[in-house]
């Protein structure tokens, strides 16, 4: 995948099917947008995904612009580096990142049409959703796209929306429930369940002193965190899935400088030192809140009687 960022100035030498959008999530809703992009690559177009370096309603916000309230905060369901991935497992050909400055947010839909997605971009097909929303103040929308393609020789297609329990898949649904702690139903809704990507670090090592080595990454500071605490769990490790038991959040049972906030897991019978690797960490079951424990012998204990009751969740669940 050709990774293009932070660049209005860039140009592709074929003709492109496009998808724009923050892309948060990437949850069902996405997914339908992209399962109707991949027919054309058949027909020879590049699949190419336009999405931004930062939260267009973090900017808004600094701007005295009212945002989605969604999106609160500027913490993200998914971030820059675990977008780039999942795009690239997905098969698209080009993953455009703009920078969402003053310059991009002032920019008429469309002449961001004209300017970016046929100019630089060669856009032959736009696959959007139903409440697609782009150029200055949100101006643009399917109707301008319609529009503005009988104009510049381009097709619009408009993906359905995606409803879980009555209620259409978005963003701001997904990081409600998680923030709720509610992590099967996010899932339910997600392309794959909630997960942290990122490299395995030092720890300190208080689980291989007991016995049960772990793994640790430590979240990007934009990556929304469910409710800390421990959580059923798979690790992706060079490919290879492993059962494996959470904890997400500080370690309030060693005394240190400073509580260490990270998610730490223990990948079941996995003893190898993977250090600087990089994997995933994907959420599916909450289990129970984070305890501090009277001694390391109590939390030794408690963390046997998770891993055991994990095990038997895994052998019914997944």
């Amino acid at each position: 995948m050709v990774i293009i960022e932070n660049t209005l100035h860039f140009h592709i030498d074929v003709p492109t099917v496009v998808a724009i959008g923050k892309f948060d999530g990437i949850h069902k809703g996405h997914m339908e947008i992209i399962r109707r992009m991949l027919p054309y690559k058949k027909q020879g177009l590049a699949t190419a995904v336009v999405t931004f370096a930062k939260s267009p309603a973090s900017v808004l916000a600094q701007s005295g612009v009212s945002a989605d309230a969604g999106d609160a905060g500027g913490k993200v369901l998914t971030t820059s580096r675990e977008k780039r991935k999942i795009f690239a497992e997905l098969g698209i050909d080009y993953y455009i990142e703009l920078p969402f400055d003053e310059e991009v947010m002032h920019i008429r839909a469309e002449a961001f049409v004209k300017q970016i997605l046929v100019e630089r971009m060669r856009m032959h097909v736009i696959v959007c959703g139903a409440d697609c929303r782009f150029g200055y103040l949100g101006e643009g929308n399917t109707e301008s796209l319609r529009r503005i393609g009988a104009e510049l020789d381009f097709e619009t297609v408009v993906a359905d929306k995606v409803f879980y329990e009555g209620e259409a898949i978005s963003s701001s649904l997904i990081r409600r429930e998680l923030s709720a702690g509610h992590i099967e139903k996010a899932n339910a809704m997600l392309m794959r369940p909630y997960l942290f990507y990122g490299e395995v670090v030092h720890g300190r090592q208080i689980g291989r002193t007991l016995g049960m080595p772990t793994v640790n990454l430590i979240p990007e500071h934009e990556k929304l965190l469910p409710p800390s605490g421990v959580y059923y769990s798979r690790v992706t490790h060079m490919g290879q899935e492993y059962r494996a038991i959470t904890n997400l959040g500080a370690k309030p049972t060693i005394v240190g400088e400073k509580p260490l906030v990270g998610v730490e897991s223990y990948m079941y019978g996995f003893h190898e030192e993977i250090y600087g690797d990089f994997l995933y960490v994907s959420l599916y079951h909450y289990v129970r809140e984070e305890m501090k424990f009277a001694d390391v012998d109590a939390l030794k204990e408690q963390m046997q009687r998770d891993i055991a009751a994990g095990k038997e969740w895994h052998r019914e669940n997944l």
